[in-house]
């Protein structure tokens, strides 16, 4: 098949459609004669067609899905499977891969010579889909460009391009990526990548090939890149000056932040380095503040737990705890309750290391332990400034815990957060940490345990109507009600089948026969059966309830919490599903 013809097929295609006339296709294919151009492009050029129109006319006449790539997140090792160039020549870029099936966006999903190409080059199966031109140059750019700028930082890269100016500070990641510096662009291309992506926290893990990247995404980990070994000193200098850390230290962990433009907008930066046998690691948490959720009823509690959360949050005093471990997205809720009751007729202060968005009406202190400034030292100062509200960002030490108890008793409301497996744990850290049972008992208001999990894609969720054994184990137990879900794959969510994270949650609230187990220091398994006795719906259950609601699913449930006893969460049990005990 000629070029000529295959193009001709597109011209009629559209005038088959209606969308252009015969006459307006022969002028396209004389100018196509001069310019080389594609036939789509040049119906374009000459105004007769919008390329919105020719990708929907496209996509209907051949059933294939039309795709937006511009929020997608492409996997770099899937994206390596057609070379640079091959994508750039024909216009094209792969989005996903299952089995011997690779799905690739195409401008022109008639180009057979193209598909010939990347089946041979491939030896795969070929799926198409359409998307515009300008979507898949930006995407060609976007997922491929880090592997083009580690190629262009290795090729004759002399010793003296692998140091960093010490004194550049300011940055901006968009203008950057077409900088001078192999370094600076390296690093900056890695950053606007996973701000892009989504990405909660970005690793840079050296070890015996060279140094390898990685994303957090939705709280999985993703590879997207692996650089020579060549890069490792450059790319980490690079981020620790970036980060304001010392350069020449290398043996000892060190912290820091930074600040970077995207899209105009400043985005903050955590890091993090400690050595390795291979060179520093370093870890980049971004923390973008247009993606904070401010608004608890979008914070993932249940009915039952946020009309209980509500109540707690209005006592004038208390130690309110919220448990998980890193990553569990303690810190937004905190930030969320702080939202919801801070008032001008309130004094709200904070005690944070780091502070990592910037709230209104909160006054907020940052831990400077270099400078002797503890979480002790600023919370004994603070509670001298008598305010109405407290936030502890964590208490990690006997004296926090101390000056935190003593003020939830002296009227003060007082937020903080410890990592615990579960909310009952909380009670006997507290006590192992060395403050008096009867302190603890009376001190605390309640305590919130909390997980993240993943939300199902709402685009291609299916009804799952072949329950394996354990999970149908699973339904039966726990008396769940509803459709089950399972996840499928598509544009939205980069095949993953998942799409975002809500919270799961445990909420303890202390009860008169939980404080005197507490006086005589009770084990955990003890606080637990009556936490549930008293009402407390576990994390699992709190999970459950969300596959019954079709929110997530069974595996991941099982992945984020513990299998516990939940039949006594209620004398009714027997009589109740897990959604009416939750309230929905």
């Amino acid at each position: 098949m000629t070029s000529r013809v295959f193009k001709k097929r597109i011209g009629e295609l559209l005038v088959e459609s209606k969308a252009i006339s015969p006459q307006q296709l022969k002028i396209a294919l004389d100018r196509q004669k001069t310019t080389g151009q594609r036939i789509g492009q040049v119906l374009i050029s000459l105004g007769m067609i919008s390329e919105e129109k020719l990708m929907q006319i496209t996509a209907q006449k051949l059933d294939i899905p039309q795709v937006n790539l511009e929020d997608m997140v492409i996997d770099r090792e899937v994206a390596s499977i057609i070379p640079v160039d091959m994508a750039k020549k024909h216009l094209l870029i792969p989005l996903f891969k299952i089995g011997n099936v690779l799905t690739v966006a195409m401008y022109d999903p008639l180009d057979f010579i193209a598909l010939d190409e990347i089946s041979y080059y491939t030896k795969m199966v070929i799926k198409r889909v359409v998307a515009s031109k300008s979507n898949i140059e930006t995407a060609i750019e976007r997922h491929y460009s880090i592997g083009e700028a580690v190629n262009k930082v290795v090729e004759g890269m002399k010793a003296e391009e692998l140091t960093v100016n010490v004194d550049e500070i300011e940055v901006d990641i968009e203008k950057d990526i077409t900088g001078d510096m192999p370094v600076v662009k390296l690093i900056n291309l890695i950053i606007f990548r996973g701000i892009k992506s989504k990405a909660s926290d970005l690793h840079l893990d050296p070890d015996e090939i060279g140094l390898r990247i990685r994303f957090r995404i939705d709280g999985i980990m993703h590879d997207v890149a692996h650089l020579p070994k060549s890069l490792i000193s450059g790319a980490v200098s690079r981020v620790k000056v970036m980060a304001n850390m010392d350069v020449s230290e290398k043996r000892l962990p060190q912290d820091g932040r930074f600040q970077a433009k995207f899209k105009e907008v400043l985005v903050d930066f955590r890091v993090s380095s400690i050595p390795t046998p291979f060179g520093e690691k370093i870890a980049i948490r971004i923390l973008d503040k247009s993606g904070l959720i401010l608004d608890l009823n979008k914070m993932g509690f249940s009915e039952t737990n946020l009309k209980k959360w509500l109540d707690l949050i209005k006592r004038p005093e208390g130690l309110i705890l919220i448990t998980g471990p890193t990553g569990s997205g303690k810190t937004s809720t905190l930030y969320a309750t702080l939202a919801r009751i801070s008032t001008p007729q309130k004094s709200v202060v904070t005690v944070e290391d780091p502070i990592e968005y910037n709230l209104p009406l909160v006054t907020q202190v940052q831990i400077n332990e270099k400078s002797g400034l503890t979480f002790a030292l600023a919370l004994r100062s603070i509670v001298r400034q008598n305010p109405d509200i407290v936030m502890v960002g964590e208490i990690r030490d006997i004296a926090t815990a101390e000056i935190s108890v003593r003020a939830s008793m002296t009227g003060h409301l007082v937020f903080s957060t410890l990592h615990t497996s579960d909310a009952p744990v909380a009670i006997n850290r507290l006590m192992d940490m060395g403050i008096e049972p009867y302190l603890v008992s009376t001190s605390i208001s309640a305590v919130l345990a909390q997980r993240l999990i993943r939300v199902l894609c709402e685009k291609c969720k299916t009804e799952e109507k072949n329950l394996d054994a354990p999970t149908q184990e699973l339904v039966e137990r726990h008396k769940l009600t509803g459709t089950i879900y399972k996840p499928i794959g598509c544009t939205k969510c980069s095949m993953t089948g998942f799409y975002g994270r809500t919270a799961i949650n445990e909420l303890l609230v202390m009860s008169p026969d939980l404080q005197e187990l507490a006086n005589r220091k009770a084990p955990h398994v003890e606080l637990r059966r009556q936490a549930l006795r008293d009402g407390l719906i576990s994390l699992r259950a709190d999970g459950l309830a969300k596959v019954s609601a079709g929110i997530t699913t069974v595996d991941e449930v099982v992945r984020i919490s513990h299998d516990d006893d939940i039949s006594i969460n209620s004398p009714n049990q027997s009589e109740t599903t897990i959604l009416e005990q939750i309230g929905g």
